[in-house]
């Protein structure tokens, strides 16, 4: 119990550190692995179900052969793909954001910094630091973020691309 005290204290401290910016990046952390993990929870148990529908729907056909078979093949297989690629632009979008929170952050640092400077007369280091660490903390965790980001968007876009192509072969064309 204790040493979840000590880690809660720890983080506080963190993210007072960082200024009210770092804040805004925890959300947008928060909802960045939350799209994450529902487009893994949907390629793990939902899309399954998809893809049985539209499977089931082209077998059930007697021809595969004419331009109108074709055309219902690119339907089901443009179905498939849109609920596939569900969320990815905006896990994309979120993943771009948080390095611009970072910078948002190093810019509302620095100007503390040249609040202090300016109070001061610049000769007061100590003032000067928290503004320093106000700026590099949330740069620092804007670049993390992205990066937790892309390692998962690329898993996601791996995952992607891989059942878009097993769809495709899957509706043959006989």
């Amino acid at each position: 119990m204790f040493y979840l005290l000590e880690l809660l204290e720890g983080v506080s401290d963190f993210m007072d550190l960082g200024g009210t910016v770092l804040w805004f990046l925890v959300v947008l952390l928060a909802v960045m692995w939350t799209f994450i993990f529902e487009r893994i929870w949907y390629f793990k148990a939902g899309l399954n179900k998809d893809k049985s529908l539209i499977l089931d729907a082209w077998a059930a056909r007697r021809e595969r052969k004419s331009r109108s078979a074709h055309q219902i093949r690119n339907k089901y297989l443009s179905q498939i793909n849109m609920k596939i690629d569900q969320y990815l632009a905006l896990i994309k979008a979120l993943i771009a954001l948080a390095p611009l929170f970072g910078l948002l952050g190093t810019v509302t640092g620095m100007i503390t910094v040249f609040e202090v400077m300016a109070l001061t007369g610049g000769g007061d280091a100590k003032a000067m630091s928290s503004g320093v660490s106000m700026a590099t903390i949330p740069t620092m965790a804007g670049m993390v973020a992205a990066l937790s980001g892309v390692f998962g968007f690329t898993y996601l876009e791996r995952l992607a691309r891989n059942e878009k192509q097993l769809m495709e072969d899957k509706l043959t064309m006989d």
